[in-house]
């Protein structure tokens, strides 16, 4: 058997060195950003060091190496062969996607909607097929990968691979009514992402959020109905700079002293600058969250040019928030993060 894992473009330079320190061996490059090899490469645990460079694996259970443009009857075949290989098992839902989500070509994306729908229904109806995001995290789910490479499936849980979409990408528009930057879309990811391992926050949850100007995240938040306490010495965008849930403190973060009244659900995270003056702003505010609140936190890495600069100080910063008390609950690079991780705890 093989294995699939995906490593961002974002770090293709890196890419060589990265496959070697995770002891990968005799892989082949599918696209841009996925490499096949042999399932007995050892790979390091989704907790590791150099793991977070690895936005998704998944075990190959079937391949079919072939060009599907040239290919007759590609999809009748290949569902076919799904069927027959994977209806017995009984995965909740059955999701295909590109192994370049974000080619301007459309070609691929039609062909992977064209060969779930055409697939389910062929197999009995399964409990997610409606919704990818009412799957059960660690119940097992067909993940089907198709490009011009051929296509690629493996049975496991959205835990296992870590996403919940196939390849780990969910599409977020940017061009939604409330949106304001990429930023926003970046938290919306992330709060995706983290219902992998940890359950939803309410809703009205409140957030405080640090580094918030000009508000891409802030603006995510109000539209899921967030109450959010946004500090930053830059003024918000004047779309939500009055918006009845929104408390904003024109101050620096790393002196901001929080209303005494108010506990928060939920601390955001995206200040510039180096990154152990972000954590020590968080740390000094944890007497401002609730017990057991998340805390989700961007660490930058663009002003670093190696591996070992970038694990060392993802090491340095993790060890840090476990010795202040802080339970890291997954850490990732999401499809929106550039070169920066997104790294999840609870107090």
């Amino acid at each position: 058997m093989q294995q699939l894992i995906r490593i961002s473009e974002v770090f293709a330079p890196h890419h060589p060195e990265i496959l070697k320190r995770l002891g990968i061996e005799g892989e082949k490059k599918l696209g841009a950003e996925y490499f096949l090899f042999p399932h007995d490469t050892a790979v390091p645990a989704a907790d590791e060091a150099h793991a977070i460079f690895v936005g998704w694996r998944m075990p190959v259970h079937h391949a079919w190496p072939c060009n599907p443009e040239k290919t007759v009857d590609f999809i009748e075949k290949s569902c076919l062969a799904l069927q027959r290989k994977f209806s017995a098992a009984s995965p909740q839902s059955i999701l295909v996607g590109p192994l370049i989500a974000g080619s301007p070509n459309p070609h691929y994306r039609k062909l992977a909607a064209q060969l779930r729908a055409r697939a389910l229904q062929l197999f009995p109806p399964l409990p997610a097929s409606r919704d990818p995001e009412s799957q059960d995290p660690v119940r097992p789910t067909l993940f089907v990968l198709l490009g011009r490479e051929g296509l690629f499936c493996g049975l496991a849980s959205p835990r296992e691979c870590r996403g919940f979409h196939p390849g780990g990408s969910k599409f977020i528009s940017r061009s939604a009514a409330h949106s304001i930057s990429r930023a926003g879309a970046k938290i919306a990811e992330a709060l995706h992402f983290i219902r992998l391992d940890h359950p939803a926050l309410p809703e009205q949850a409140r957030w405080l959020e640090l580094g918030a100007s000009p508000g891409g995240m802030t603006a995510e938040l109000l539209h899921r109905g967030c109450h959010v306490t946004a500090v930053d010495r830059a003024p918000m965008d004047p779309r939500i700079a009055d918006h009845e849930r929104l408390e904003f403190f024109p101050e620096n973060a790393a002196t901001f002293v929080a209303p005494r009244d108010v506990s928060y659900d939920a601390l955001l995270c995206d200040l510039n600058g180096d990154a152990h003056d972000s954590l020590a702003a968080v740390l000094r505010l944890l007497p401002n969250l609730r017990r057991e609140a998340l805390i989700v936190f961007t660490l930058k890495t663009h002003k670093l040019g190696t591996l070992d600069e970038m694990i060392g100080l993802h090491q340095s910063i993790v060890h840090r928030a476990t010795a202040a008390g802080l339970k890291l609950v997954a850490q990732t690079h999401l499809t929106y993060n550039r070169n920066e991780f997104t790294l999840f705890w609870k107090k």
